[in-house]
């Protein structure tokens, strides 16, 4: 058992592939944990690396690994189902899945607001926003990576608010703005650019769950525009019932 047979019709990289499976499902390497390099998987089925990686690629079909640029291939672990609904909250999605969570601020900017942003919350043609980037973990893992987009009239100051609360139902609420509920969704799957690929630490090559929202007060005027690339590895999005 564990060993490749030559000479018997199978491909040696669908019997490697077969044997590791086999080890993840029956417990024997256990959820996140790294597997073997290349190298060292090579040496032990006596096979070259190219033979190595094309029985990791299709465990990675199969779901049951991962690999992370720059550090190696990891066993799959179980998807966190994020809640989506009319009151979206990150903090307390993670608090609900009983994760450690934590999000880390990328920076901000002033700038003129894209034409779809601008659009969508209908502002002005040359009329300012607040562009605030971050990086969400859960478990020590990147859940997404976010850009999100307020209007700097509305909200002068936010970004440093920001900063020090490191929470969007925070600052809006020192603005006055004690609710808001999602007012649209929109959910595709979509190859990331270099930066994020960078930046979430994947393949450019894997997909990530790209979904635009908006926010808006409970009067129906949006505050918060945004664009979240939520790990395909790591995240199930689940979309739930007005709250």
């Amino acid at each position: 058992m564990g060993e490749v047979e030559r000479g018997k019709g199978v491909a040696l990289w669908s019997q490697i592939g077969d044997i590791l499976a086999e080890d993840i499902l029956k417990g024997r390497v256990r959820q996140g944990e790294q597997l073997p390099s290349a190298q060292e998987l090579a040496e032990r089925f006596d096979v070259n690396r190219h033979t190595v990686r094309r029985a990791i690629a299709a465990l990675e079909q199969r779901n049951l690994v991962r690999t992370e640029q720059g550090r190696g291939t990891f066993v799959q672990e179980q998807t966190l189902d994020y809640a989506i609904s009319r009151r979206t909250r990150f903090t307390q999605n993670m608090r609900n899945l009983n994760v450690e969570a934590d999000i880390e601020f990328l920076g901000d900017t002033r700038e003129v607001a894209p034409s779809q942003v601008a659009e969508a919350m209908g502002l002005g043609r040359h009329e300012y926003v607040f562009r605030i980037e971050t990086l969400s973990h859960a478990d020590g893992h990147i859940v997404d990576y976010s850009t999100a987009y307020f209007p700097a009239a509305r909200f002068p100051g936010l970004p440093a608010i920001y900063r020090r609360t490191q929470s969007v139902t925070r600052t809006l609420a020192e603005f006055g703005v004690s609710d808001y509920v999602r007012k649209h969704t929109r959910v595709s799957a979509r190859l990331p650019d270099a930066e994020t690929a960078r930046l979430m630490k994947q393949p450019s090559n894997r997909p990530v769950l790209h979904v635009l929202s908006i926010n808006a007060d409970p009067r129906g005027v949006p505050v918060q525009y945004g664009v979240t690339r939520f790990s395909g590895d790591w995240v199930q999005l689940v979309l739930m019932a007005d709250d």
